[in-house]
């Protein structure tokens, strides 16, 4: 079993393509919707997105709040050429490491899926303590990251690759300067399914580390089975809102707010 290696031209075109119609692309959405409608952001405002990659996320972003200005960075410049094929232009080549930005400069920081792929032993605390400096005191923060599950992940050194557990992200979180408001795993019912595709691909790259390929493959968003998907991952999102966390969910959702002085 194989797919597109990460951050190479056909990954991000499948990438765009699971964006678009995938359900487990469009249940997140609306899961991280439901949480930053916790946060009551304000009309106007400036926001970041850390690892923009396609730029799906900003055009999302902007759809559902017009009067932001949305900002994207990325280190790949793979994905800042198909963000610009999406019709993105406010965007930079940089690492989440060293953000190009003055302090307090941000009124939101979206980060999807970045922090799991940082330098191991340290790379992610850094990422986190540059988004507080880029944030204003009370702004918001919404992560999105892999959650350690069956089958069990040890860091990648090659890829540096890492798996976080709940209690982790929120110690990282506070030492950064953050207030968590919510952390919670989901995708716990549905990843259940990716158990063996896991194990096939693991045997299939070594046998020993992260297999770095992207097997998901979009389906037909008009079948029954996708929008029962999405629903049932919008019902998990849902409690993770009132500050539920999931046994075993392969996904940790998180809103935090920049501490003030």
């Amino acid at each position: 079993m194989t797919g597109p290696m990460i951050f190479s031209p056909e990954y991000y075109a499948r990438m765009r393509a699971l964006e678009e119609e995938g359900w487990w692309n469009a249940a997140m959405r609306d899961a991280a919707a439901m949480l930053l409608k916790t946060a009551r952001l304000a009309a106007h405002g400036r926001v970041l997105d850390v690892g923009c990659g396609s730029g799906q996320t900003m055009a999302w972003f902007r759809a559902a709040h017009p009067a932001w200005d949305v900002v994207g960075l990325d280190v790949a410049f793979e994905g800042l050429n198909a963000a610009r094929a999406f019709g993105e232009r406010e965007l930079l080549a940089a690492s989440a490491l060293d953000l190009p930005f003055a302090d307090q400069s941000m009124d939101a920081v979206i980060t999807l899926d970045v922090l799991q792929h940082l330098p191991l032993r340290g790379g992610d605390s850094q990422a986190l303590s540059e988004m507080r400096r880029v944030l204003r005191p009370g702004g918001h923060l919404l992560i999105r990251t892999n959650a350690q599950s069956l089958p069990y992940a040890a860091d990648d050194e090659a890829f540096a690759f890492h798996k976080y557990e709940v209690p982790e992200l929120r110690t990282k979180l506070k030492h950064a300067g953050f207030r968590a408001i919510r952390v919670g795993r989901l995708n716990a019912l549905l990843g259940l399914a990716e158990i063996p595709r896991e194990f096939a691909a693991r045997r299939a790259s070594s046998g020993d580390g992260h297999y770095v390929g992207l097997l998901a493959t979009p389906a037909n968003r008009h079948a029954l089975g996708w929008r029962l998907k999405r629903r049932w991952l919008q019902v998990e999102a849902a409690a993770v809102c009132r500050g539920m966390s999931w046994p075993l969910g392969r996904t940790i959702l998180a809103l935090a707010q920049a501490a003030t002085p």
